[in-house]
């Protein structure tokens, strides 16, 4: 398998191929070779369908039936690779050649890549695109950059300051408590803080213990199972109590969350409906929903077990069992490789629970949870231990 995006003659090609067939998507128009002209370029694959966007012009391709996973378990070239021996001979149009002019920005599956001397695992022949010490993007929030003997300085816009633009000057003089996120607030010339996991108080100054977890919309626990390595992973199953009044929401997500290929195991509520998602390999991932129970956002205490014996899945509301699903009986994948990662109420600051789980779930979780217990594990475990935001006692108003 590969994907790979290349100058040919003067337009841009994307080539991918999953296992089946090589699809190959040209730009209509080409590029300015004049060395001064910095161009946009979108490209990639949801499943087989592949698009490729130069400058605001986007080009499709409907997929025909066939395979929809990318495995490609290698390193990640850019400009170059370490050998020519190494490019598939269908990944490029004429005999592959490093490319010569400069590239910046890069951002894969929402995360950009660090274009510096020190990020990449190797490299040869790079130099500063720049020329200078300014390069792109020293000074955030449209801060300019200026080259200075001892090295640059950034002049700001009137809302940032430091010494590259990257505090808000509402956020200046805030009183957020040292683990807190300082949040500006323009249009009220102030700040609200974010607490991190423990804390509570206007200025998370206020050190909390819970055993019921509540979330608010914009909060999230990342807990690591210290026990991952001795799990057998053919046979999975989580367990716990959740409460809301929302009819959307991502109460857990088991897996690390980084990219599409990435196994998982999620529960959560789509139109008011308990909706339970996995993804055992080559994004097999079948949503499991029984509409007979809506009743599970009239803010009382709920029960929601799933397991996962290989293929086979269970998965029993409030001590019934109400979906029970083969959902490959090939049995070609039957680990749940979820990383150690468990995710609850939903992801990171900055990453939409829509975005990161590709639409299986719209919305982080508002309500609590409780009880939550992994595998056969004599005891629940501490969500307290874990990592996150905006997270509050469940017993008592915020």
């Amino acid at each position: 398998d590969f994907l790979c995006i290349s100058l040919v003659n003067g337009f841009i090609q994307l080539r991918y191929n999953l296992g089946d067939k090589t699809v190959i998507l040209q730009t209509f128009q080409k590029v300015h070779a004049n060395g001064n002209t910095w161009h946009s370029l979108k490209a990639g694959r949801a499943g087989n369908e592949g698009y490729l966007d130069l400058d605001g012009i986007n080009i499709t391709q409907k997929a025909s039936p066939g395979m929809n996973a990318l495995d490609a378990h290698t390193d990640f070239f850019v400009g170059g690779v370490s050998s020519l021996s190494l490019v598939n001979s269908m990944a490029v149009e004429n005999e592959p050649t490093g490319f010569t002019g400069c590239i910046r920005e890069i951002v894969i599956n929402n995360k950009e890549l660090k274009l510096t001397v020190t990020d990449p695992n190797g490299g040869a022949n790079v130099g500063d695109c720049d020329g200078t010490v300014c390069g792109y993007a020293v000074c955030k929030n449209n801060g300019t950059c200026q080259v200075e003997n001892s090295g640059f300085s950034c002049s700001c816009p009137q809302e940032w300051v430091g010494s590259t633009c990257e505090q808000s000057i509402h956020c200046s003089q805030n009183r957020c408590g040292s683990q807190a996120l300082c949040i500006p607030q323009p249009t009220s010339a102030s700040y609200v803080c974010v607490c991190a996991l423990g804390w509570s108080g206007k200025y998370c100054d206020s050190k909390i213990r819970f055993f019921i977890a509540k979330f608010i919309g914009n909060s999230y626990i990342k807990y690591t199972d210290p026990y991952y390595g001795k799990r057998d992973l053919q046979y999975s199953r989580i367990s716990l109590n959740f409460t809301t009044s929302q009819t959307e929401g991502l109460i857990v997500w088991m897996g690390k969350g980084e990219d599409e290929d990435n196994d998982f195991l999620a529960i959560g509520l789509a139109n008011g409906t308990l909706k339970v998602v996995i993804n055992l390999g080559e994004r097999i991932s079948v949503p499991l929903i029984h509409s007979k129970y809506s009743t599970c956002c009239d803010e009382k205490w709920h029960f929601v077990t799933v397991v996962q014996n290989q293929t086979c899945i269970k998965v029993y509301l409030d001590e019934e069992l109400i979906l029970f699903e083969d959902i490959d009986p090939q049995r070609k994948y039957t680990a749940l490789n979820y990383g150690g990662i468990c995710y609850f109420g939903g992801f990171e600051i900055g990453r939409e629970v829509s975005i990161v789980t590709a639409g299986l779930f719209q919305k982080e979780f508002v309500g609590k949870i409780k009880d939550v217990v992994l595998f056969q594990d004599s005891k629940k475990i501490q969500l307290m231990t874990g990592e996150g935001y905006n997270v509050y006692d469940g017993n008592y108003g915020n």
